[in-house]
């Protein structure tokens, strides 16, 4: 009775326009929202019209992996990559497989054999497909071995000591750690760099970077990792969300800086915008 009493005389609570609440930054969350929404449609629509967006910037690590595989090319070895946290519907691995059907298609005109080791047996079915199509669209299906596109295990250190096991034993002149890691990442890096490989890790796993940059020849860091997929996808849907993102982190910067000369000149209007 009493929690009754209580609620009938609580207060109403406050709304902005009628439809928000009394929420710091309320309003300007949502008109955010909106604005990136609304931006990122025009840039998806654009790409796919052929019009003219802004380019992402050239990343330099991406030349590297045509230069890895060029090397085990080469010298007759295979090419080895892999992704640990690999499951269906993850962003992450959204952005491997960018990377996984570009160097299956050079490995394909390249006639070089490639190895794929997983931890998710779901998503190993959509790595074999997307290797065996780059192989056909090379004109060499019969050099696909679905055998190389291999399924270790869904426990961490199982996939790793397996990873561990097949670099040691065929030996890949490349090896490309692509994805999100934990610890098995530098586990998996020194197993390469015990065969002379050429690595080249690209990741947004933050603890990890560090490990990367230590034992791999390249890396690709942070939003790198997205950006590079979708300069090798070259998919409208991929490629304009990444330039909308940049706009919009563009915008901010520049709120930002405003933001801290108004601030200086004892000016709230802008302060008060955000807090609305």
């Amino acid at each position: 009775m009493s929690d009754l009493l209580l609620f009938l005389a609580a207060e109403a609570p406050k709304y902005k326009w009628g439809i928000f609440r009394d929420v710091k930054g309320c309003v300007f969350g949502f008109l955010v929202g909106i604005a990136l929404f609304v931006l990122t449609y025009i840039m998806i629509q654009r790409a796919r019209a052929g019009l003219k967006i802004p380019e992402i910037r050239h990343i330099p690590g991406l030349e590297a992996f045509e230069e890895a595989v060029g090397r085990a090319t080469e010298m007759g070895r295979p090419v080895h990559i892999t992704d640990y946290y690999e499951y269906m519907g993850d962003y992450d691995t959204f952005a491997f497989w960018s990377y996984l059907s570009h160097v299956a298609k050079l490995c394909a005109s390249y006639d070089t054999r490639i190895i794929n080791t997983n931890s998710d047996y779901l998503t190993m079915v959509v790595n074999e497909e997307i290797i065996r199509q780059a192989y056909l669209e090379a004109g060499r299906p019969d050099a696909f071995n679905r055998d190389d596109v291999r399924f270790l295990s869904d426990w961490q250190f199982g996939y790793t000591m397996g990873v561990a096991g097949i670099v040691a034993r065929e030996k890949p002149a490349a090896q490309f750690l692509i994805g999100y890691f934990y610890a098995e990442a530098l586990i998996i890096a020194e197993s390469g760099n015990l065969v002379g490989a050429v690595q080249v890790a690209a990741t947004s796993a933050t603890a990890q970077m560090p490990f990367f940059v230590a034992a791999c020849d390249y890396t690709l860091i942070g939003e790198e990792y997205y950006a590079g997929a979708a300069l090798l996808s070259k998919e409208p849907v991929i490629y304009g969300s990444v330039v909308a993102e940049d706009l919009m982190r563009v915008a901010f910067y520049a709120l930002i800086i405003a933001g801290a000369i108004l601030a200086t000149l004892k000016v709230d209007a802008l302060r008060n915008a955000v807090l609305f």
